[in-house]
């Protein structure tokens, strides 16, 4: 199925054309038809597979449909303030034929241009939680108009505590509006919010199977600690395969220590997190797309916002507490039918969230020793530790795959007499 038979508008085929867009992807094939039917939907799919185009184009086509139809029609909430920047401005790269106008609100903004932008009567507003209510309450918002509602990475927002703001905005919105869901994972808390708020919804689901696409390579790095990490972290940045990338850290003032250790170095890197204010973290993503930083080193506040072309490489310095930010971490790489690399660092204590991720994405992160910088406490050489497959744990699946690297090292200790 091509764009052309969707039966969207001119203007939207016109301006899909000139960013070379033909075909769909498979997400795109099935909930754009349903999110035009006028239905409720719910939809999952893994990160990188085109789920905000699937329905910002079907947005953009109700908009057309009606043109005479005046003030605030569509509304699109997301968690953070990066994923509102992507959502816009591919709004308007794809109405870009159309007169449509998109505004985006959320925090760290200026009140006074978002009030002057909120006056100019926008079509569409893209924007985060709690700045939104913020405005609603204060009676610069008329909502009586909308009649499509997107909820974007609806398990990320629960997941940051958004329940309440979420509930009070689909109790203002008018009852007869579309809403159409959309999350990376459907996990029970996700479910429950749809047939809670959502009329007899359509369901897209492709997050079954596998969870990391195959395009990406997983890669394991076993360190001694965070001096070990940060001496694997400058070879690694310094890999000439190495074209941007992002290393995440667990904490802001880490993301913050580790760009001015690796700035030391030489290397044009910068942190984002979110104390930084809203003009430094938009400057920072525009340097990062014009390639003047090569990397940036980031909290899981923005894991889910930042999408930018040609990430080779996504470096987890610190493992995340959850097997599903993992996924969406790596998940900054490999986009758009690319290759990528996904490299996690882990000392002892990381080993509990390895084994949680081995067991959600069903497979076993291949681990790598670079010459001159095994861990001290390696209980095989380095040469038989890559050739060891280190698997790892019980797969989402449920048929249990051998023993993860933490169970090994543990038996490895025994037999070997070393790292009890």
């Amino acid at each position: 199925m091509s764009f052309q038979q969707m039966q969207l508008a001119p203007p939207i085929l016109k301006a899909l054309a000139r960013c070379g867009h033909e075909n769909p992807t498979l997400i795109q094939q099935q909930a754009i038809p349903k999110a035009l039917s006028g239905r409720d939907l719910i939809a999952s799919a893994k990160t990188g597979t085109g789920k905000t185009a699937a329905f910002v184009l079907p947005a953009l086509q109700r908009l057309f449909d009606n043109p005479a139809k005046k003030g605030l029609r569509v509304m699109v909430l997301t968690p953070t303030r990066e994923l509102a920047d992507q959502v816009t401005r591919m709004t308007r790269t794809y109405g870009k034929y159309l007169k449509v106008h998109s505004v985006a609100i959320y925090g760290g903004m200026n009140f006074g241009d978002q009030i002057r932008a909120l006056s100019q009567s926008p079509d569409m507003i893209v924007a985060t939680p709690g700045r939104l209510i913020d405005h609603i309450r204060r009676g610069r918002i008329d909502l009586s108009n909308v009649e499509l509602l997107v909820l974007d990475e609806a398990d990320r927002m629960l997941d940051m505590g958004f329940i309440d703001d979420m509930k009070f905005l689909f109790d203002a919105l008018p009852e007869g509006r579309q809403t159409l869901l959309f999350a990376a994972t459907m996990n029970e808390s996700t479910s429950r919010l749809g047939r809670q708020f959502l009329k007899n919804p359509d369901c897209v689901e492709m997050a079954r199977g596998e969870v990391t696409p195959d395009k990406i390579e997983q890669r394991l790095h076993i360190a001694d600690g965070r001096q070990h990490k940060n001496r694997l972290l400058r070879h690694l940045c310094s890999a000439q395969d190495l074209k941007r990338a992002i290393v995440f850290s667990a904490t802001k003032k880490e993301a913050d220590i580790l760009a001015r250790e690796l700035s030391i170095e030489g290397f044009g890197v910068s942190a984002l997190h979110g104390d930084m204010t809203q003009n430094v973290r938009n400057r920072t993503m525009e340097n990062m797309r014009r390639g003047k930083i090569r990397i940036l080193v980031a909290t899981d506040v923005a894991a889910r916002g930042i999408d930018i072309t040609g990430i080779s490489h996504v470096i987890n310095f610190d493992l995340p507490r959850s097997a599903e930010d993992y996924v969406n971490r790596i998940g900054r790489t490999g986009r758009a039918s690319e290759p990528g690399i996904a490299i996690s660092l882990a000392s002892r204590p990381d080993f509990p969230y390895l084994d949680r991720i081995e067991r959600y994405i069903g497979q076993n992160l291949t681990v790598h020793v670079i010459p001159g910088l095994e861990p001290s406490h390696a209980l095989v050489s380095s040469k038989e530790i890559k050739a060891v497959p280190f698997t790892g744990g019980k797969p989402k699946h449920g048929k249990k795959n051998g023993h993860s690297v933490k169970s090994q090292f543990k038996r490895h200790s025994r037999e070997a007499g070393s790292w009890t």
